[in-house]
């Protein structure tokens, strides 16, 4: 009971209560002793006193005591070993009765994979969607079914991304099609990059900058935060859910369907090579996740059209195959080669650092210095906690989140602009003049420059400079399968590591070393439109000069990285 005055209630009982729980303890106890006591619990164990030291043949009691001792311990182990040998027999058994009289078959099965390693390979081998046959069918129904053909750039590497086949089959096409560059990812560029980039594209054809949501889940979902964003007042302007650059777009097709009187939805077919973000284009634009998208190249395997508004239609598109005669670091970066286990993740982790400086790398990933690409990526896996069994770092994981950052919207890399700009062999002015025809260019550029200004661009200094020698080929025609190339293993790769020199003088290089690897007969037999869809010409290079790499000295290219 509390008293009046006291902070605390008082701890005083009455007497004949505390006598009562004294009591009580007592007859607790001595039933725990009772209980222990018929159980034995409590009885010490008497201690073996040995053999007194008075006694007579003290000794050899002591060494009869120890031979019995051992004759028991000796006992126990045959009937161990016993059981042991009975137990290997019995497997011996078993494995001569299930093998095969081939003596290798022991070390086959070492080498057979997983049975869900199995399940999966032909699960994907099965898939017709997965072969590049069906891949390009399924672009050029895109490209048949469009008016209009927007080309997604990445615009960390725009010139490559860009496909001279696909402009030329565009080009080519019969129906009046128009042709668009839409810049995307503008977000992990410097503005000054941008800027350049959208100059020199301009010239050839209409561009759009553009910033795509990567953080759109389903419609049900979205419905309830915006409820709640309504509620709060809040609207979300994270860097992963803003979107820029869509109203531009809109009110462009928009525009365009109107002045041309089409009857019905303007088709809007978006191309490109895998991971520049022609998914989540459309899902930005919808507001919803109507396409699946994701870091993983190669989710889009067939032809899907979505309805964005009353007038306006887009259609998603497979990614362009890249020819195999493209450089490795085109391949590294927008080919399915890892993905297809046609090349290993080590070797795109080492083409790419070939192609980039080596202390912006450093800076970048907060690693110290590092002899090869294999060394980075055992210091890379110890700060992302990327470790195996006994503390082993983990280089096949590190190596696929390098790479996952490289393809995907995360790591900040640009690459210059030339300084110079001439059209490509395919082109004309009478071309790029068709090209422009019916777009309305003032409302274009005054959205471009509403999106620049909105968009937060990283520091120059905190981006990566890329090298970038040409766009890349791809491949629109029925091929065959290519056989995929014998997978390195890693002492080789370690010994090409240490047997490699200064490559940058070698990457660096200038045009002629890449028309001497891109430069074929032409056909010189005229193609007509219905050959053109089933095959291209060869590729040609655009000739830019790329003599403006060395002008700006304000990094060394000629790294070693072995």
């Amino acid at each position: 009971m509390k008293r009046p005055g006291l902070k605390k209630a008082s701890k005083r009982v009455s007497c004949s209560k505390r006598y009562k729980i004294q009591k009580k303890v007592r007859e607790h106890n001595k039933k725990l002793r009772k209980d222990s006591k018929k159980k034995g619990v409590g009885k010490k164990v008497k201690r073996d006193i040995g053999v007194p030291n008075k006694a007579p043949f003290k000794e050899d009691i002591l060494r009869e005591a120890e031979q019995r001792r051992s004759k028991l311990e000796e006992e126990k182990e045959k009937k161990k070993l016993a059981k042991q040998q009975e137990w290997a027999q019995k497997r011996k058994k078993e494995n001569a009765a299930s093998s095969d009289a081939d003596p290798k078959a022991k070390k086959a099965r070492k080498e057979l994979p997983s049975q869900e390693d199995l399940v999966k390979q032909m699960v994907k081998q099965s898939d017709p969607r997965n072969s590049k046959k069906h891949l390009c069918s399924e672009l050029n129904k895109v490209i048949d079914a469009s008016d209009i053909i927007v080309e997604i750039l990445d615009a960390r590497d725009p010139l490559g991304c860009r496909c001279p086949q696909l402009e030329q089959a565009v080009l080519k096409r019969e129906g009046n099609k128009k042709l668009l560059f839409l810049l995307n990812k503008i977000d992990l560029v410097p503005k000054e990059n941008v800027e350049k980039w959208l100059q020199c594209l301009q010239l050839e054809f209409p561009t759009v900058v553009f910033k795509a949501s990567t953080q759109l889940q389903d419609k049900t979902v979205q419905e309830k935060k915006a409820r709640l964003a309504t509620l709060n007042g809040v609207v979300d302007q994270t860097k992963g859910v803003a979107c820029y650059g869509s109203s531009c777009l809109l009110q462009l097709l928009g525009d365009y369907a109107n002045a041309t009187g089409r009857e019905g939805s303007l088709k809007v077919g978006l191309v490109g090579f895998p991971n520049v973000g022609k998914s989540s284009l459309i899902n930005s634009l919808k507001g919803m996740r109507a396409c699946n998208a994701g870091v993983q190249r190669g989710i889009t395997r067939c032809f899907q059209d979505v309805h964005i508004s009353k007038n306006v239609k887009m259609i998603d598109s497979p990614g362009i195959v890249a020819a195999q005669s493209n450089p490795k670091a085109a391949m590294a970066l927008r080919s399915l080669q890892v993905e297809d286990k046609q090349e290993t993740v080590l070797e795109a982790v080492r083409t790419l650092l070939k192609q980039c400086n080596k202390q912006q790398v450093m800076l970048q990933y907060n690693v110290p210095d590092f002899r090869n690409f294999l060394e980075f990526l055992s210091f890379f896996a110890k700060k992302r906690g990327f470790l195996q069994k006994g503390g082993v770092p983990n280089t096949e994981l590190a190596a696929s989140t390098f790479l996952n950052d490289w393809t995907g919207a995360k790591l900040s890399y640009h690459c210059k602009a030339p300084e110079k700009q001439s059209l490509p062999p395919y082109l004309s002015e009478d071309i790029v003049t068709e090209m422009q025809k019916g777009w309305d260019l003032d409302k274009l550029r005054k959205g471009n420059e509403e999106t620049l200004r909105s968009v937060k661009f990283p520091n120059r200094a905190s981006s990566i400079v890329l090298l970038s020698k040409c766009p890349t080929a791809g491949v629109l025609s029925d091929v065959v399968e290519d056989k995929p190339a014998p997978e390195p293993t890693e002492e080789d790769m370690e010994g090409s590591c240490e047997n490699e020199e200064a490559d940058g003088v070698e990457e660096v290089s200038d045009a002629e070393e890449v028309t001497e690897e891109t430069d074929e007969p032409q056909m010189k037999t005229p193609v007509t439109n219905e050959q053109a869809k089933v095959r291209l010409q060869v590729p040609v290079p655009v000739n830019i000069d790329l003599s403006s790499v060395h002008t700006d000295d304000a990094y060394d290219f000629n790294t070693d990285f072995k």
